[in-house]
């Protein structure tokens, strides 16, 4: 019924590195890679790992959407604005919206999963469409990240302008109850 004992939670981003928003969202990214690393390994598992299964859940529920909002509020519209028509970020940008829209979907396919497992006590390897959930997610999850990681974040460190990331930085600040990033900054 327990943990193994071997359980960390998902590295917390330290809250400084909001002074830099576009490492900000490639620490994200990763995080990103660590809960599918992490799913990837609990849904071959029949033992049940409640901080394990809780952490996952935690994640879908709260950090990927406010990752979502992050990208689609802040860090899209601002390239649509800076981009040169010859970066051709449009297309990019307009098909990580549209994955964005599926992974909330399958999101909440897997949350429900865990979910059940959670209220269950169970380990994911016990659900019959545990795979068929679970891989397909986590295939998308690290493609998409790929495409942000080389196409969207390499062009906006070059697009964006030092008040833009500011401003990007504030806004990511706030959305999360936390202080203006810059406000000890002297």
């Amino acid at each position: 019924m327990g943990s193994t004992g071997k359980f960390q939670p998902i590295e917390p981003i330290p809250a400084d590195l909001l002074q830099e928003p576009l490492i900000w969202f490639f620490a994200e990214h990763y995080r990103h890679r660590d809960l599918c690393a992490r799913l990837l390994s609990a849904m071959q598992s029949v033992v049940f790992d409640e901080p394990a299964l809780r952490e996952i859940y935690r994640f879908l529920d709260d950090d990927l959407p406010l990752h979502v909002i992050d990208e689609e509020d802040d860090l899209f519209p601002l390239l649509r604005r800076r981009c040169e028509p010859d970066d051709q970020i449009g297309k990019v940008l307009g098909m990580l919206s549209a994955e964005h829209a599926n992974d909330m979907s399958e999101a909440a396919a897997v949350k429900q999963i865990v979910a059940t497992a959670l209220a269950e006590q169970r380990g994911l390897a016990c659900y019959k469409n545990a795979v068929q959930v679970i891989e397909p997610f986590c295939f998308q999850q690290k493609r998409h990240i790929a495409v942000e990681n080389a196409v969207v974040l390499p062009i906006a460190r070059h697009r964006l302008t030092v008040e833009d990331l500011d401003n990007l930085a504030r806004r990511l600040a706030a959305r999360r109850g936390l202080n203006d990033p810059f406000a000890d900054a002297s």
